[in-house]
Order: structure tokens, then C-alpha cells, then sequence
């Protein structure tokens, strides 16, 4: 049947161009039970606030999802339930579907789940020729050596990094990865991978870590990278790191990053489910160097409640304000724009905005919020780049792991 006018507001416009002429499409389907997480009751400590923020959310999917999911078995639907945020991804739906979930009292709206190429820096050389300095100069200019001459490198803390994966055996990542305990690896509960077709080099659903791009070996380069030599790139190389690849050779989707914060939120063995996710093994602050555009079909409310669910966990959210400035205004994709998310902005070496880096405010959603919450260097930003080697690159992408790692620092100085 057709869609009425009531339901217009519970489709997205993209789902309608992509399911038009009898094709079929990924959708998210957010339920209407959302859970309460500012209601829930004081917790004695961060753990047991973990446990109660993943158990609440958890409970909500459970329960509110049953009748969802056996409309979708009885006929034959492939699917992937959400727990963070109270939402299924139907991997193919054509009109007829669409129109039925819509028409559901249950469901809230309907997404379109669109792959985006993510515009990731380029990088300088592959790998550099230039000598090494021991310590670079952008962990200079925030005073990150200071902290380390004062006994703190990040010690004790743990951040998490969504990305395009990680050389995790990189030698100025492998002594850091949670996973390495000095003569083998574990990657249970450290590492998963959210791309489950193509994935490059790495294949799909790859059961080590693995950088198809090479992105994300540069981030996490940014905030823990050092080699124990002459490659100080790393902001808190006494933190630990664990990962999750959101994108595939760089395009990632909404249900991508959802699986992958829903992972940070309580990780879960290789393979495993978010049913075995414990979140007492969850990251302290998770850096976040991608965008989700709405202009390209994303919607801004499901993602939102992804991060507020960390936030209410005591998981700092740390994000790249975006790469489309000098203009006012120009930070406006999710999840730079939210109030829960810590969002960066970038510096050149001279200590002053870089022209590239995004500025607020945020006026995408009517709000008016202050963005960037914070800049860090971000231009010629030398680091870790798969075999092994260093090179240098630019954007908020880079900015943004300085910060993961400057909180690491100041949270083994006082945890």
C-alpha cells in the first residue's frame, strides 16, 4: 500500500528514493521504546554504572524487539539487532516492507543506511624518508612530554579507537595493544571488526586487527604510538588501545559505527555476540576521526543516542570536528555536532586554526552550540602507517587522538 501522510515523518526521504522502482534497500528500524538512561538509579562506582547503563539498554532491545523480530523471521528477513540504540538493520527491504514497519505502532522511524566514502587525509610520503626526531613536535606544543617527566603517560587507562582498522603489531602500537601481553596476542574483547562483506586486504570479518586504508594506524599512532626508540608519535604511550573497523576501504555506514560504539560500550569475544559483551572491559575514551553527513542520507537522532548511552557509561566520546572549514558553521555532521561528544578541531604548528578545521556553531540541528569544544594540532602530523613505518598528514582526524590521548594522561594523573 501506499504510505500515508502520518507515516511521512517516520521516513527518511532516503528510503523512499532508494526503495523506489520495486528495488530494495538497508534500512535501520528504530523502535518507539527507547531507553530512559537519565532516570537510572546511582551507581556506587564506574563499573557498576557500566553494567547498569549496558543491562538497561540491553533489557529495552530484549523485551521490545520480540514482536519485531518474529514479523521479520516469518518472512524471512535478514537482520542485525541493536541493543545501544533500541533499532534492527533489515538488510533488504523493498516498498511493501517499508510501508508495513512504518505503519507499525512499535517503530519510530525508518533510516536509510547509506555506505559513505569518508574524505580521509592524504598522506605525505608512503612511508617517509625524512630523519626521525625522537619527539614530535606536536606533542611539544601541547606539553604531553612535561606530563611524561612528571611520571604520566596514560597508565591504567584504556582508549578505544573506531576506525579503518589497525596494524596492531606496528612497532609503535603492538606494546600498547590490550590484546599483546608480551608474548602472545589475545584479541577477545580487543578488537572487532564491523565490515561483514569486502574489507580489502582484510577480507571481511577479519579475526585479527588489520588496516585496509591505513587511517586508523595514523590515529591511534596520534594518541599511544612509541616504538621505545626514536618514534615518539603517541600522546600517552603508557595507555593501552583497543579497536573496532567501522568502514570498508574507507566507506562506513550508520549500523557500522552503531556496531562499533555498541562494541566500546561492553566488547565481546572475536566471532562472539553482543550477548557476551562485558563492560567492565570497556574503553575510558574512544576516538572518533569520521563523519556521518546527513546530506548523504544519515540521520543525526540514531547516532545521538548511541553516544549518549557512553556518555551515561563514563565513556568519553572524543570526535573530529570535520575537515570543511575556514566558515562559520561548518561543523555539521554528526557526531561532531552533539552535546555529548568532546569535539576537536585542529591546529597548524604555529599554535593557530588550521583553515581547514570545521568551526561552530552548530546550526544544522537549531541549537547554537559552541563547536569545537577543543583544537589540537592537526596539520603535518607525522605517525604510524601500515609496514611498519611513519608518515605525515593533515585534518581533524588527526587533531582528535591528541585529545583521546591527552585525557589518558590526565586521567592516570587522577584517575
Amino acid at each position: 500500500g501506499l504510505a500515508t501522510a502520518a507515516d511521512d515523518d517516520k521516513l527518511s526521504p532516503g528510503v523512499v528514493e532508494a526503495t523506489a522502482g520495486g528495488r530494495s534497500t538497508e534500512i535501520l528500524v528504530v523502535l518507539a521504546e527507547q531507553s530512559e538512561l537519565g532516570q537510572l538509579p546511582t551507581a556506587s562506582g564506574l563499573s557498576e554504572r557500566r553494567r547498569l547503563v549496558r543491562d538497561t539498554l540491553w533489557q529495552t532491545a530484549e523485551q521490545g524487539q520480540q514482536e519485531l523480530r518474529q514479523w521479520l523471521d516469518a518472512r524471512e528477513l535478514r537482520y542485525r539487532s541493536f541493543y545501544i540504540v533500541n533499532a534492527i538493520l533489515v538488510h533488504e527491504a523493498d516498498a511493501s516492507i517499508v510501508d508495513a514497519l512504518t505503519a507499525r505502532s512499535d517503530v519510530a522511524r525508518v533510516e536509510a543506511n547509506p555506505w559513505i566514502r569518508q574524505p580521509l587525509p592524504q598522506l605525505a610520503v608512503w612511508p617517509e624518508p625524512k630523519a626521525m626526531a625522537a619527539i614530535e613536535w606536536n606533542l611539544f606544543t601541547i606539553r604531553a612530554d612535561e606530563m611524561w617527566a612528571a611520571g604520566f603517560t596514560g597508565e591504567g587507562v584504556v582508549i578505544g579507537n573506531q576506525d579503518t582498522g589497525f596494524e596492531w603489531n606496528h612497532p609503535a602500537l603492538k606494546n600498547q595493544y590490550r590484546g599483546w601481553n608480551g608474548s602472545s596476542a589475545d584479541h577477545d574483547y580487543n578488537w572487532h571488526d564491523a565490515i561483514h562483506a569486502g574489507g580489502g586486504i582484510c577480507g571481511p570479518d577479519s579475526a585479527t586487527p588489520c588496516d585496509d586504508v591505513g587511517h586508523g594506524t595514523l590515529t591511534m599512532g596520534v594518541s599511544v604510538g612509541d616504538d621505545g626508540g626514536s618514534n615518539q608519535v603517541g600522546v600517552a604511550p603508557g595507555a593501552r588501545w583497543i579497536g573496532c573497523r567501522n568502514m570498508d576501504q574507507g566507506v562506513g555506514s550508520p549500523a557500522t559505527y552503531l556496531e562499533c560504539l555498541e562494541f566500546f560500550l561492553a566488547p565481546y569475544p572475536v566471532g562472539g555476540s553482543p550477548a557476551n559483551g562485558d563492560p567492565d572491559l570497556a574503553p575510558d575514551v574512544t576516538n572518533n576521526s569520521w563523519t556521518c553527513p546527513p546530506s548523504e542520507g544519515c540521520s543525526w537522532e540514531t547516532l545521538q543516542a548511541a553516544v549518549e548511552a557512553q556518555r551515561a557509561a563514563g565513556i568519553l566520546t572524543v570526535a573530529a570536528a570535520g575537515n570543511d572549514g575556514p566558515s562559520c558553521t561548518s561543523v555539521h555532521d554528526p557526531i561532531a555536532i552533539y552535546d555529548a561528544t568532546f569535539t576537536i578541531g585542529a591546529t597548524e604548528a604555529g599554535d593557530t586554526i588550521a583553515g581547514l578545521s570545521g568551526r561552530g556553531p552548530v546550526t544544522v540541528d537549531g541549537s547554537g552550540r559552541l563547536k569545537p569544544d577543543l583544537c589540537a594540532p592537526g596539520v603535518d602530523v607525522r605517525s604510524s602507517v601500515p609496514g611498519g613505518g611513519y608518515s605525515s598528514a593533515s585534518g581533524t582526524s588527526l587533531a582528535s587522538p591528541h585529545v583521546a590521548g591527552a585525557v589518558a594522561l590526565l586521567w592516570s594523573a587522577s584517575p
